[in-house]
């Protein structure tokens, strides 16, 4: 399926240079049909070339390996349905062959995933339901060494770049509420476990309310259980 590079001229629909090395892609996705409705799309640019395609991570190196794409289309979800397969395929290729360029095409929008992707060596995002002509403006840019992503996953990534909220300072006898608040003992059990009167004890849940931002007890005790804090 390796086909001799070649340059070609001319001017596709998207505005591909009109002289240009063509840029060999492999398509990488388990659905037959969403690796023809992208050759038909691809095709028709005179500056990319089709050069092979694979429907599991085992395929996907063996092509890589033969055609010795400049571009690989990645989905990441694939046989096994297992965000981690597409993942480890794509640190994997990316370790083999350190010129290629692997885009993510997939149907999944998660800052995980996003964030993921790139720290497995993908050089772009995108979501399946983009439009043709921000698909080949990304499958460019990473031809050019560039990074692309669409605008959803660009704003996964600004998330993902925030630094984390500070995390709310508790004394140890709010910690101590909270850990029984996580028990389900009430103000007048908590008082008698700690020896406070009741009204202390609302006194401190209406802190750690406040610190966690929680309308609820019940919403303090979930926030604190998932910052770690109980």
């Amino acid at each position: 399926m390796t086909t001799e590079a070649s340059t070609t001229t001319g001017q596709g629909a998207s505005g591909a240079p009109e002289t240009t090395a063509r840029v060999r892609v492999v398509l990488v996705d388990d659905h037959a049909i969403v690796r023809q409705g992208l050759r038909s799309i691809l095709e028709r640019e005179p500056d990319l070339e089709i050069v092979g395609e694979a429907s599991t991570a085992a395929e996907a190196t063996a092509v890589v390996g033969r055609a010795r794409p400049d571009i690989v289309l990645l989905d990441l979800k694939l046989s096994t349905g297992a965000d981690a397969e597409g993942l480890e395929l794509c640190a994997r290729l990316t370790e083999r062959h350190p010129g290629l360029a692997v885009l993510v095409l997939t149907t999944f929008l998660d800052d995980a995933l996003v964030v993921g992707a790139i720290q497995h060596g993908a050089r772009g995002y995108v979501v399946k339901d983009v439009d043709t002509t921000e698909l080949l403006r990304s499958i460019r840019a990473v031809a050019r060494n560039e990074s692309a992503f669409d605008s959803r996953s660009a704003a996964a990534m600004v998330r993902s770049l925030r630094p984390p909220a500070d995390r709310p300072v508790f004394t140890e006898r709010e910690l101590r509420v909270l850990e029984l608040l996580a028990k389900g003992l009430s103000n007048r059990d908590i008082g008698g476990r700690l020896y406070i009167s009741e009204t202390t004890v609302k006194f401190h849940v209406r802190n750690i309310m406040r610190k966690l931002d929680a309308a609820s007890r019940a919403e303090a005790v979930y926030e604190a259980s998932k910052m770690g804090v109980i």
